[in-house]
């Protein structure tokens, strides 16, 4: 059973899901001045975007993390930060232009991620 299909259409019906540029971490490619430059994997894909609960704020506060937040739900794995692989920091577009950094993962699932958001300057 598709827990996650039948609370998003709930969901939907409030808080409509909009159409994200979804921009997946590869890496880094080296620069001669010896600095890295990120590189990502581009798809668009459904995200429904929601305020922090309490639960939420408080586990970003414990990461030091300020500023415009955000929680998104994502069809898909969607990652902040991993060092072990050198990846992360993958990237939302919303459709009004904001940038978002996936700062942390609430939920990860085979078919869906729960991910803190961050808002990043345009």
């Amino acid at each position: 059973m598709n827990l996650h299909g039948l609370a998003s259409n709930c969901a939907g019906a409030v808080n409509p899901s909009v159409v994200a540029t979804i921009r997946t971490s590869t890496g880094s490619t080296p620069q001669a001045d010896g600095s890295l430059v990120p590189t990502y994997a581009t798809a668009t894909g459904l995200v429904n975007v929601q305020g922090l609960s309490g639960k939420d704020i408080q586990h970003l506060n414990g990461l030091n993390i300020q500023g415009v937040t955000r929680k998104a739900y994502v069809k898909g794995d969607l990652n902040g930060v991993v060092r072990a692989s050198g990846q992360g920091g993958d990237l939302l577009t919303l459709p009004d232009g904001t940038i978002w950094l996936v700062a942390t993962v609430f939920e990860s699932w085979p078919d869906w991620s729960a991910v803190g958001l961050i808002q990043q300057l345009s």
